[in-house]
């Protein structure tokens, strides 16, 4: 176990809430890789308002497998992977749990997917990693990206086949870093996937995580981004689109630590079909000692059918007042009939109008992928959703 690892589970033992009283601030929750420190998921507990345990597959329990699927990678030229034991240093050093099914990933799996990028890698060079999981027991997967000083590289990670998976992924982002991250949740529909992914920015360095989360039965989703050192600079920005029966959770917390730093939180959502549901929770934390903080978040949900629901929780927690700015918006409604008889009154189909209107909404998120093929990919996927819709 590394230093930081061990660092952090003594610091919170001594600050134990217990299971009995929920916490409602992000800045009590527990950290911890120990799966019993955690209390059996209760909707009475913030984080596990939405969602109950039977729709996790088993994930929330101890002894699950070791990740036996495929991962295939396609890097650029400098770029390594190799598998590391959890002794590791790099275990911990961008995060830890939160909830009871990260931890229980992070129990299970002895090893990580290291991939490393070293300063000489620049020019935004991209790599890419698939990882394909035909198992069919709950499985963990550890990933960790260390992104060495003055580097500026791309780094796509697919999901793709049939899951039930506890992932947690590590971004070690050191001095003047540049990385970019594209998370692609597109599972086969009766998959399973909770993942916790932690960003630990350092001094200068800027960091891009996109998340595009499209297939699956259950899909929540946990990016979070942390400062060591001022000037750093992060943008998180998501898409998801919801089908029937579909359940799409994203929980984003930005944790603003030291002074000087920036972020920036950009999610939209479109869902369609009887209960459909998507849920979206942006917490951003600033510390007393985070002075001179730049920081906003939105979220925007368009419900294209009936039966749809969507909820949006933006929250602000401030400890200081000398800050640059800092603020939040959220909102959830239906397609405006005005623009749709607009665009119907000059000669497009209702279809038509429909698919200009979500690839307008869209657009925002889309242009930040910076991936030709994975935007077209995501064209593609939108164009088939909304063809589903209309028959």
């Amino acid at each position: 176990m590394s230093e930081a690892t061990k660092t952090a589970q003594h610091g919170l033992s001594e600050h134990s809430h217990g299971f009995g009283v929920p916490i409602q601030t992000r800045s009590e929750r527990m950290k911890s890789v120990t799966l019993s420190d955690f209390a059996e998921i209760s909707t009475r507990e913030e984080q596990w308002r939405y969602i109950t345990a039977d729709r996790l597959g088993g994930l929330d329990q101890s002894g699950l497998d070791e990740f036996s699927g495929d991962i295939e990678s396609k890097l650029a030229e400098g770029v390594e992977t190799s598998w590391v034991e959890s002794d590791n240093k790099l275990f911990g050093a961008a995060g830890i749990p939160e909830d009871r099914v990260a931890a229980a990933g992070w129990e299970a799996a002895k090893a990580a997917y290291l991939v490393s990028i070293p300063s000489s890698v620049t020019g935004s060079a991209q790599s890419t990693i698939t990882i394909t999981s035909v198992s069919a027991n709950p499985a963990a997967l550890h990933i960790i990206v260390e992104a060495k000083r003055g580097s500026d590289s791309v780094l796509v990670i697919d999901h793709r086949g049939d899951a039930i998976l506890s992932e947690n992924i590590e971004f070690v982002v050191e001095d003047e870093a540049k990385l970019t991250v594209v998370s692609i949740q597109d599972w086969n529909s009766d998959s399973i996937h909770n993942g916790a992914q932690y960003a630990k920015l350092s001094r200068n360095s800027i960091f891009k995580h996109v998340m595009i989360t499209l297939g699956g039965a259950v899909v929540r989703m946990s990016p979070s981004a942390s400062f060591s050192a001022p000037g750093a600079d992060a943008a998180l920005y998501g898409l998801y689109f919801a089908d029937a029966g579909q359940y799409l959770e994203h929980r984003i917390f930005v944790d603003h630590s030291t002074p000087n730093c920036k972020s920036r939180v950009t999610y939209k959502g479109a869902l369609q079909g009887a209960k459909a549901h998507t849920v979206w929770v942006g917490d951003v934390l600033i510390r007393a000692a985070a002075e001179g903080t730049d920081t906003y978040e939105l979220n925007r949900n368009l419900l294209l059918t009936d039966g749809a629901r969507a909820d949006s929780v933006p929250n602000l927690e401030i400890e200081t007042g000398q800050i640059q700015g800092a603020g939040h918006a959220s909102a959830s409604g239906r397609f405006d009939d005005e623009q749709l008889f607009y665009l119907q009154a000059r000669g497009l189909s209702e279809l038509e109008a429909r698919r200009l209107v979500v690839r307008g909404f869209l657009m925002e998120v889309v242009q930040q992928i910076g991936v030709p093929e994975i935007e077209e990919r995501l064209a593609a996927s939108i164009e088939a959703e909304l063809e589903r819709s209309a028959s």
